[in-house]
Parts: C-alpha cells; sequence; structure tokens
C-alpha cells in the first residue's frame, strides 16, 4: 500500500473588523496566495519527495507550519485525526493567520501500483482499467507510463482481487503489487 496526500482550499475568510484594527493595511482583504477550489497532491516515491521540498513553492509558509504534520502523517499512511473527523483519512484545518484564515481539507489517499505484462497500448490500459473500476471499494485507476495506480477507498482489497480482476482483461500478466 502506498500513499499520496490531497490538500484542497475548501473555504477563506476574512475578518474585515480586526484587519481594520490592527493591520497596517487595514483593507487586506482575503489571503491573495490561494483561492478556494485550490488542489494539491503531495507525493513520495523514488526521486519525488514533494514534503521535504515544502510543496515546490506551492505553499504560504504559514500555511505550511500549520498543514504539514498532517502532510506527513498522511504520506506515511497514518491516522490523520483518528475519532476526531468523520474519516480518518481526511482532516480540516487552517492556516494561522487570524485575520485572512485559509480552510484546507488535507486527504490520505490510499493506493497500490500494479506492474502489468502484455500491455501494447492505450487500449490495453484502458481494458485493464475498466475491469479495476468494476471491483467495490477501487475509486480511481491512473495510467502511468511504466505502472497502473489503483485508488482504494478500502484497504482491504486484496492484491489477488486486483491481479484477478487485470488478467481477466486480457492476455496480461500482473507482476508486481506495491
Amino acid at each position: 500500500m502506498q500513499h499520496k496526500c490531497k490538500v484542497s482550499v475548501i473555504d477563506m475568510k476574512c475578518f474585515d473588523d480586526l484587519q481594520a484594527k490592527y493591520l497596517a493595511d487595514p483593507k487586506s482583504g482575503v489571503c491573495p496566495f490561494y483561492h478556494v477550489g485550490d488542489e494539491f497532491i503531495f507525493e513520495r516515491y523514488d526521486e519525488q519527495d514533494d514534503f521535504w521540498r515544502e510543496g515546490n513553492g506551492t505553499q504560504c509558509a504559514e500555511a505550511w507550519d500549520c498543514i504539514s504534520r498532517y502532510i506527513y502523517t498522511a504520506l506515511q499512511g497514518g491516522s490523520i485525526m483518528r475519532n476526531w473527523t468523520s474519516d480518518e483519512r481526511i482532516m480540516i484545518a487552517c492556516c494561522n493567520d487570524g485575520t485572512r484564515p485559509v480552510i484546507f481539507k488535507i486527504e490520505r489517499i490510499d493506493y497500490k501500483v500494479l506492474y502489468v505484462n502484455g500491455i501494447r497500448d492505450d487500449s490495453d490500459n484502458q481494458k485493464i482499467a475498466d475491469s479495476l473500476r468494476k471491483i467495490s471499494g477501487v475509486s480511481g485507476v491512473n495510467i502511468k507510463p511504466k505502472f497502473i495506480e489503483v485508488i482504494l477507498d478500502n484497504k482491504n482489497i486484496s492484491d489477488e482481487a486486483l491481479t484477478l480482476a487485470a488478467e481477466s482483461a486480457g492476455n496480461y500478466k500482473v507482476t508486481c503489487i506495491d
């Protein structure tokens, strides 16, 4: 099982009264760095390690200070906030700007990587992806140049079930599942 972390900006607030009272620019407005709907995917594999590069410049330092612990936990496959949120893979957090906070949804994405022999072209990839999507608990399939990512809503999906689905799509052989 491998893990990614998706961070989404779900809301932004602005407290005009606090800005007017305390800020050098009393009309600063909402945070200029983020926008509602922004999404960031953090990964840790091979040469890509977004966490240690602080999101490769995609994050405000103040926000990073507040959300990085949850991102790190998600990338390690841990419970982001056990018994606090209804789904331990999700956390709602905000930056520490008291006059214009940004609200984030932080999600752990669980997935397995399938290496498959016998794929010749995009139609083969599509057949395998369609077959994998039929498994209950599979929420997505991403075709990559050298492997297939299977996004899981349910950690209990066995490697055997994934292998059977991929191999039943045609003359394919799953060689490895990470």
